[in-house]
């Protein structure tokens, strides 16, 4: 698949996630596996570029390409403005929030609240593509504002006449949040009129959900969010059973263990201990969820308050359960297979 000039080493991009996608998280996935991360959103509004939030998220110091940045917002001349700001900073890419169905993102009529108003759609995908025309500009958006408003297809059209470089798509509606399944007959009967590439997201949870979705929608590449979190490794197994029908054997216990300490590594360094400490927290929690004695691992972990604390304690679990066995104990064989 070829984003603009970005010829894609494969079909795994790694999805935007507030609070999930930072620098160290983008490059990990990359390490193992993906083709391309998209960062988590950044404002739009020009008084908080200075922040130390907007800050972090435009930082893409060696970081792989190519570098994709998300924009959220409402206003075409702002959206402009944050594409340029963006590119300035090392943006490669530049991608388009219309798929956040966040209460506080959407009540201010941005994500995917942005779908019931078409106009407003082709003004804000204009404005960006004008702002930034040395870089492809992406958007991401949902099957529509609710289910019987589900308008994928105009806003394709939208998109291609804008000038829009690729078009991923979430299975859900505004409305549905993340609840329920996410369908993909919307996304087949966009990607069965695109003359862009299509990105297809929503519940891909294992290399053989990647298959049948990519089967199923003819989709270019496929989006992973959620089921990357704690497992950053799902981008090397979906790569291999694409290539090979056949899945890897699961990640051994020394492995994850090394992979959990690099992470933490990289997340202290880039957030600085204090605040570090904290963000990891949550990785923490995904790395460990359905393992047997996770759950007073957990509770213990969130109240360490120092980088030698929290490493410890990350040691003292994984040599516990390589004492145990090379892999990984899952409490039922469901969560292993799920994890």
């Amino acid at each position: 698949m070829r984003v603009g000039p970005y010829l894609l080493k494969n079909r795994l991009i790694v999805a935007p996630m507030a609070g999930v996608t930072d620098r160290p998280f983008r490059q990990l996935c990359k390490k193992m596996g993906a083709a391309m991360a998209v960062s988590e959103m950044v404002t739009s509004n020009s008084l908080l570029y200075g922040s130390s939030k907007t800050l972090r998220r435009a930082n893409h110091e060696g970081e792989v390409e190519p570098k994709s940045v998300q924009i959220a917002g409402a206003d075409p001349a702002m959206m402009a403005e944050a594409a340029r700001y963006n590119v300035e900073r090392g943006a490669q890419i530049i991608d388009i929030n219309m798929g956040c169905p966040a209460k506080k993102v959407c009540n201010v009529m941005a994500g995917s609240a942005l779908l019931q108003n078409e106009s407003l759609v082709a003004r804000i995908l204009d404005a960006v593509v004008r702002a930034v025309p040395e870089v492809p500009v992406t958007l991401k958006i949902r099957t529509g504002w609710d289910r019987e408003h589900r308008n994928a297809l105009n806003i394709l059209k939208l998109a291609e006449n804008s000038g829009i470089a690729a078009l991923a798509i979430h299975g859900r509606t505004r409305a549905c949040g993340y609840s329920g399944e996410a369908e993909y007959d919307t996304i087949a009967a966009v990607k069965a009129q695109a003359s862009i590439p299509i990105i297809a997201n929503g519940d891909i949870v294992s290399p053989e959900k990647a298959r049948r979705v990519l089967q199923h929608t003819g989709a270019d590449a496929v989006m992973i969010g959620r089921a990357a979190q704690g497992r950053p490794w799902i981008f090397r197994e979906i790569e291999h059973f694409l290539a090979t029908g056949h899945r890897l054997p699961l990640p051994q216990v020394a492995e994850i263990h090394q992979v959990v300490l690099e992470h933490l590594d990289d997340l202290y360094g880039f957030y600085g201990q204090t605040l570090g400490v904290r963000v990891a927290r949550k990785h923490i929690s995904w790395y460990t969820k359905g393992l047997v004695n996770a759950g007073a691992f957990r509770h213990a972990m969130n109240r360490l308050e120092t980088v030698h604390e929290q490493v410890r304690a990350v040691n003292e679990f994984f040599a516990q359960a390589a004492r145990a066995s090379n892999y990984l104990q899952y409490q039922d064989e469901s969560m292993e297979l799920a994890a």
